[in-house]
């Protein structure tokens, strides 16, 4: 399935609008602990453990949506934003969400 930020495909012609699709992943507080107790692979200021369970969210954000889009019958996904949010008691869930409008292209 093709995804993209934009609101066009070039070359492509969007025959139909499908609607929104959303996907979200959210890491609860035991992740950010384990990942800060044990972290190790700290270099030049960057946590590689934190940044591949960012990574790990966003991927499941984004299928998530496709699986929605593909649903709804789409073969692209248009528009495509992703938000990060702290949610819960004292920030201690992350949620990201990734949102667009599945449409069908030719």
């Amino acid at each position: 399935m093709l995804v993209t930020t934009t609101d066009s495909l070039e070359g492509k012609k969007i025959v139909k609008y499908l609607g929104l699709v959303t996907g979200e992943a959210i890491m609860g507080a035991n992740i950010f602990k384990d990942l800060f107790a044990g972290i190790r692979d700290i270099v030049g200021g960057r946590a590689a453990a934190y940044e591949r369970e960012l990574e790990r969210a966003k991927n499941l954000a984004i299928e998530e949506m496709i699986e929605r889009a593909n649903q709804l019958g789409g073969n692209a996904v248009i528009g495509v934003d992703l938000d990060y949010e702290t949610v819960g008691t004292n920030s201690s869930m992350l949620m990201v969400s990734a949102n667009g409008t599945a449409v069908i292209i030719e």
